[in-house]
């Protein structure tokens, strides 16, 4: 039994709450009457209620974001109908702006907007003493972070075998990106460096090998990137596997140093750069030194086994589809291993609003916002752009099909028009986005490239047999039987550091999920 219930709903059940760790980890004595249960959207809203009520609480706190708040308000409203009496409170990006618009809140007894760590200790403290406050919606001030008691030590043994360990060393981010909820959290604030690496110690000698940094800008601070990176290098084991979020255009000599003393597959580098367009860039209140930018990435792929996972967005203001094509072509030239083609959101609180007159933006109600269309997008542009984007990680980021995927792009002398003929042709062919069995999308790429792109039947065979057995895969498939009767079988694959995505990109089994 417990008095306070903390609880969410991941988008799936390897992602673990960063946020309710921190909130239990600073509630102090009350932790002793807290229980923090997880779920996932997947789940039925009457099972959730179900588990929540069985510890008979009279606090149930909850964490709403993006891609969880339409399932989430159907547990609320169940929860409510239920027990009326059970004081709901809510916190998470999703609720902490435009509350008045949303239903959950509404249902809700309480909702934290910002950083809640302290607030909801604070309010739990008030609810049980039997002196709630008489307002509804809460401002949490920004904690200072040095107060915070560090959640690491709430990922329980489940978690460290088999979820996605999130740590962070700041939080914020100093720029204006106005598609981004972090545009608003300014200033950047760090962590205390050595009980930070002291937590880090304990995670790995509980076995942990996974380590995803949260930080919007983890290289901003170059003295604390190195110093984390150089921590982690001396500890260096096989199978350790770093994320970490970084400004494209700032990596100086001091980071380089270290980042190429990492085995290949160890680092992956999330890297936002959104857009090409400097025209756009303006309207979005975007910095970026584009020089700099590809310098560094020639440098990752070059000199480094960094993973780089390269973000563009479509549907930005003043973005046509033939500006897009360039950025995407000049971004792929770089050679990240992933390009992932976002769909411009409006995320509750951002400032993308002030365009919507001008440039027409229409999004959608419901989550997760995305635009339907503007003025130099039309909606059926945008549709075939949302096809591009889900067929793009299919073929060209899953690692699946490398070698296929550059034979697919040189049938164009624009890669971004290649493939989006390719992808236009799919979906005429399948009607569909998703449950695309690899075989059959395997199949459907022999016969895009043989019957609509001319090519050699016996080139493209031996291209798709040999990113099939690259991928760790010997059986082959019937319809490449005829063209690659006698090929000889690769030879077994060197084990890798990263993940199974990302190791299929060096060609390298995977050896830790």
């Amino acid at each position: 039994m417990a008095q306070i219930v903390l609880t969410t709903l991941n988008a799936k059940y390897i992602h673990a709450s960063f946020g309710l760790r921190y909130l239990l980890a600073n509630l102090g004595p009350l932790r002793r009457e807290t229980r923090l249960i997880e779920f996932d959207i997947q789940q039925r809203p009457v099972d959730v209620i179900e588990m929540i009520l069985a510890q008979q609480p009279r606090i149930v706190g909850l964490g709403v974001y993006i891609w969880n708040v339409s399932e989430a308000t159907e547990v609320v409203a169940a929860l409510k109908r239920v027990r009326p009496d059970i004081i709901v409170v809510l916190g998470g990006p999703e609720v902490s702006f435009e509350t008045d618009q949303q239903e959950i809140a509404r249902l809700a007894d309480y909702v934290i907007t910002g950083e809640a760590d302290l607030e909801f200790a604070a309010l739990c403290r008030q609810i049980l003493a039997g002196t709630p406050p008489d307002k509804k919606i809460i401002p949490a001030q920004l904690p200072e972070l040095a107060q915070l008691t560090l959640p690491y030590e709430f990922y329980n043994d489940e978690d460290v075998a088999h979820r996605i360990i999130y740590v962070e060393a700041s939080r914020g981010c100093p720029f204006t990106c106005e598609f981004c909820l972090s545009s608003l959290d300014v200033p950047v604030r760090q962590f205390p460096l050595p009980s930070l690496l002291a937590e880090l110690q304990k995670l790995l000698d509980r076995g942990v090998s996974q380590f995803k940094f949260v930080d919007r800008t983890f290289n901003l601070n170059i003295a604390t990137s190195k110093a984390i990176l150089q921590f982690f290098l001396d500890r260096h084991r096989h199978g350790l596997f770093l994320h970490f979020e970084m400004i494209p255009d700032r990596l100086p000599e001091p980071l380089r140093e270290v980042i190429a003393q990492f085995p290949p597959g160890a680092l992956q580098f999330e890297v936002g750069v959104q857009t090409f367009d400097e025209t756009v860039s303006k309207n979005i209140s975007r910095r970026q030194d584009y020089t700099r930018l590809a310098d560094n990435i020639r440098f990752l792929r070059q000199q480094t086994g960094v993973h780089i996972h390269a973000d563009l967005i479509a549907g930005l203001p003043g973005e046509t589809l033939e500006s897009f094509a360039q950025g995407f072509d000049r971004l792929l030239a770089l050679g990240p291993q992933e390009i992932q083609v976002g769909i411009l959101k409006r995320l509750r609180g951002t400032p993308i609003t002030r365009h919507d007159e001008s440039w027409q933006m229409v999004y959608s109600a419901h989550p997760p916002y995305e635009i339907l269309q503007n003025k130099l997008l039309d909606f059926s542009v945008m549709q075939r752009l949302r096809r591009f984007a889900r067929y793009w990680d299919l073929v060209g980021n899953s690692g699946n099909f490398l070698h296929t995927t550059a034979m697919l792009c040189r049938t164009n002398s624009s890669a971004f028009t290649a493939f989006m003929q390719w992808s236009d042709w799919l979906y005429a062919r399948i009607g569909r986005q998703h449950s695309i069995a690899l075989d059959r999308l395997a199949q459907f790429l022999f016969e895009y490239l043989t019957e609509e792109c001319g090519l050699a039947c016996v080139t493209v065979a031996e291209t798709l047999w040999r990113d099939w057995q690259r991928a760790g895969r010997r059986e082959k498939p019937a319809f490449l039987a005829a063209y690659v009767p006698n090929a000889e079988a690769l030879p077994p694959r060197v084990k890798s550091e990263a993940p199974k995505r990302q190791a299929r990109h060096l060609g390298l089994t995977q050896t830790s999920l």
